[in-house]
């Protein structure tokens, strides 16, 4: 693990008000489970109504308050819900956590451009869009964070993984350049950079990929921790799983290094890339 924290600063999550999007999701629900055990009030969102009532009944018994929100946030009007619906419902927003992501794995040459739009409208845009919404509100209170989920993959450009990772680049510069802009106002930035975890964001191919080339993956229950813990930390930066919070690291001073050393693992990451 690898984190910029403020020592100074220990944010308490009891009786906050919080946005969690993709909460139906492996890390998501786990995030939610985490969330409500600290006695915090949570909008839960993703498309999925089912798997969203799934969680709610989870969290139920720890007596927070919480709703569901079906929602496409790649939608104006999807996004408006969410935040239209929240500030009804609990009256503040205290944390928004962009967790929503998809995945795309396969050779670039061959990626279907709706594919390659559809990530960017989940994986940068979404969460663009929400910080945009809420900001007024934050920023008029003088407090609120902005919690962005990324990936590893969002500092190491991986080989088929090309969209993906573009676009955790993207979240994580974005998340940069507006906790900069935000300076002063109250309102703080978190960026986590998971590495690869084991849930159903997976197709089959990922998972045999992962398994030949002996990728480390952890599980969401243990990134849903870290997610916690570096929000209550008031972390910048947090990077979690050792050694690749080190590589990102190498591959930011010296990248063509890092070009050769995954060589090996791209000529056998290209035949799981291709099987579909």
């Amino acid at each position: 693990m690898l984190a910029t924290i403020n020592r100074r600063n220990i944010v308490k999550l009891d009786n906050r008000h919080i946005i969690l999007t993709g909460a139906s999701g492996g890390i998501g629900s786990e995030v939610a489970k985490l969330l409500a055990a600290k006695g915090a009030h949570i909008a839960l969102v993703d498309r999925n109504t089912e798997a969203l009532e799934n969680v709610a009944r989870d969290i139920s018994p720890y007596k927070t308050d919480s709703m569901t929100i079906t929602a496409d946030l790649t939608t104006d009007a999807g996004r408006r819900l969410v935040i239209d619906q929240t500030l009804r419902s609990f009256g503040k927003v205290d944390v928004l956590i962009n967790l929503a992501g998809m995945m795309s794995f396969t050779d670039f040459s061959i990626e279907d451009p709706f594919v390659t739009e559809l990530l960017y409208k989940v994986n940068v845009l979404a969460p663009m869009h929400l910080t945009q919404s809420i900001l007024p509100h934050m920023v008029e209170r003088g407090e609120g964070r902005i919690v962005n989920i990324g990936s590893i993959f969002g500092s190491i450009a991986f080989a088929y993984f090309a969209t993906y990772s573009s676009t955790k680049f993207a979240l994580r510069g974005f998340s940069e350049a507006i906790r900069r802009e935000l300076d002063g106002t109250g309102v703080s930035v978190t960026y986590v950079a998971p590495r690869a975890a084991k849930t159903p964001f997976n197709n089959s191919a990922v998972n045999k990929m992962s398994s030949a080339v002996k990728m480390n993956m952890d599980s969401a229950a243990n990134v849903a921790t870290h997610i916690i813990r570096a929000v209550e930390k008031d972390a910048k930066d947090y990077y979690i799983g050792w050694p690749e919070a080190l590589f990102v690291r190498i591959n930011a001073l010296f990248p063509r290094i890092v070009d050769q050393a995954v060589k090996k693992q791209n000529q056998i990451t290209r035949e799981f890339a291709r099987e579909h």
